[in-house]
């Protein structure tokens, strides 16, 4: 089962680590796979009469223990040990470590390139705002680093754009964009330390 590939890339490198890493368990993977089995399932019903919204809840702890221990084949061969994290207010924060090599090799680098200095395997943080509405959502970036240096919006676009792109999308994701909501969801919520899925 896939979760909008798209989404999950967008927002494993969209999205520091928090302050407290949770203790990942394969419990609560599994208790997150259950809820999106459920998720995708109401997502797929018929569209028909009116129903009542339905909300699905779930913690930081089970969305990187599904990440730790069921989506390694939905996560870019180069993106390491994803990590997402809700702040609250609609904010929220991610890390992961990336492979720059590949990102750096895929075109000729001038001089005044930054990517053309970057090598090796190095964490990748960012945080940022999510908005979500009738379907839609969107990002708004805060702040990204590389291995704890800022790094400008322009060199995290073109690591986006690398780690997202399809045979579909070759271009990949661009951050300003809004993108469409899978499963029927209408909004994501997002508490500290936790996010409800409305549809």
């Amino acid at each position: 089962m896939r979760l909008l590939p798209a989404l999950v890339v967008g927002l494993l490198l969209l999205a520091g680590h928090g302050n407290a890493q949770p203790r990942l368990t394969k419990a609560d993977g599994d208790r997150f796979q259950a809820k999106l089995t459920r998720i995708v399932a109401l997502g797929n019903a018929p569209a028909g009469r009116a129903r009542a919204a339905q909300s699905t809840q779930f913690s930081d702890a089970e969305l990187n223990s599904y990440l730790r221990f069921h989506a390694q084949d939905q996560i870019p061969v180069g993106v390491m040990e994803p990590m997402l994290n809700a702040r609250g207010d609609g904010r929220v924060s991610g890390s992961a470590i990336v492979d720059l090599d590949a990102v750096r090799k895929q075109k000729q680098r001038g001089w005044l390139d930054p990517m053309g200095y970057l090598t090796g395997r190095l964490p990748l943080t960012a945080r940022g705002r999510l908005t979500t509405k009738d379907g839609k959502g969107r990002f708004e970036l805060e702040s990204a680093e590389l291995s704890g240096v800022t790094i400008p919006k322009t060199l995290l676009q073109e690591l986006l754009s690398f780690y997202s792109r399809t045979a579909e999308d070759p271009d990949g994701i661009n951050m300003d964009d809004p993108f469409e909501l899978p499963s029927q969801i209408r909004e994501i919520k997002v508490a500290a330390g936790a996010a409800t899925i409305v549809q």
